[in-house]
């Protein structure tokens, strides 16, 4: 156990001499590398700000029963089982308001100011209605249940007309399924900006170690021993630029939340973005740190089988 702490020990040691050797070089790297992680932090910090938002947005869609005009009362007043039971058939939680033709009346008069006309009508010309208010609904998939819930419910006797209103929710979760996708294929191909920098990085520092590493292979270096400190190089560096470029992120966050304040006010909300909480930040930091040891265990394995030939 103290001989592999030792050994890893030293590898540290030397990861750290060669990026210090030539700092400006270094320095270089870090800013690059930076730069092609910012891009996805700032697309994950953005998404993980609206998932919250979104989800509040979605929790209700909602179902308008619309009775026929010679259904009973009794028969109104007993579908309301009916619509309960086919509702909770999505397996999300299901709210039943019933709403008497009367009171759909009186709030009709009450909104419009249109008594006279109404009464030229003679009789009520608004049905009894259920409003169905379904919460849970997070995505595309979700949503089209409350299609498939409609149309089952235009099937129960004595239903006259059944409206949907989750078109709005469909849209907010494509747009954020797409943003998603995005983020994800900038993820991926800035991932592999970062482990082709630090593949070139690793590679030059291999090269300049040529006389380096002959010598230790003939004092009876292996490779293992040789590669470590290449290694440690390459997780240092996408460390380090995970780090500078999570800082330039929340950094980016103040002038942001400064514009989007003066918008939220518009829409009487408090908005505004945060950072990553402490699990995500650190669970980057080992992702970048990963990124430059695979670039890094990329490019030994390939230059030290060149000089072995």
């Amino acid at each position: 156990m103290k001989s592999w702490l030792r050994h890893h020990g030293f590898a540290i040691g030397d990861a750290f001499r060669h990026l210090f050797r030539t700092p400006g070089n270094f320095l270089l790297n870090v800013l690059v590398v930076s730069i092609a992680l910012a891009l996805p932090f700032a697309g994950l910090t953005l998404l993980e700000n609206v998932r919250p938002v979104s989800e509040q947005l979605a929790v209700e869609p909602e179902i308008s029963v619309f009775m026929q005009m010679d259904a009973s009362r009794e028969r109104a007043t007993a579908i309301g089982t009916e619509i309960r039971r086919v509702a909770q058939e999505s397996g999300h939680k299901v709210g039943l308001n019933f709403i008497p033709k009367e009171k759909a009346l009186a709030s009709l008069k009450e909104k419009t100011g249109l008594d006279d006309a109404i009464a030229t009508l003679g009789a009520n010309p608004l049905p009894d209605a259920y409003i169905v208010k379904m919460t849970g609904f997070k995505d595309g998939s979700d949503a089209d249940k409350v299609d498939a819930i409609a149309g089952k419910l235009r099937k129960l006797e004595g239903v006259e007309e059944v409206q949907v209103d989750s078109a709005w929710v469909k849209r907010l979760a494509a747009l954020l399924q797409v943003m998603r996708l995005i983020l994800l294929f900038l993820a991926v191909t800035l991932g592999v900006v970062v482990v082709a920098v630090v593949f070139n990085t690793i590679r030059l520092q291999v090269m300049t170690q040529r006389e380096e590493i002959e010598v230790s292979r003939l004092v009876g270096a292996t490779d293992s021993f040789i590669c470590r400190p290449f290694y440690y190089t390459g997780a240092l560096l996408g460390l380090i630029a995970g780090a500078v470029a999570l800082g330039a992120v929340a950094l980016a966050l103040n002038p942001l939340n400064a514009a989007i304040a003066d918008f939220a006010r518009l829409y009487a909300s408090e908005f505004r973005l945060a950072s990553l909480d402490a699990v995500s930040m650190l669970s980057l930091l080992v992702l970048s740190a990963f990124l430059g040891f695979v670039g890094a265990l990329l490019s030994v394995t390939r230059q030290l089988g060149r000089l072995q030939d």
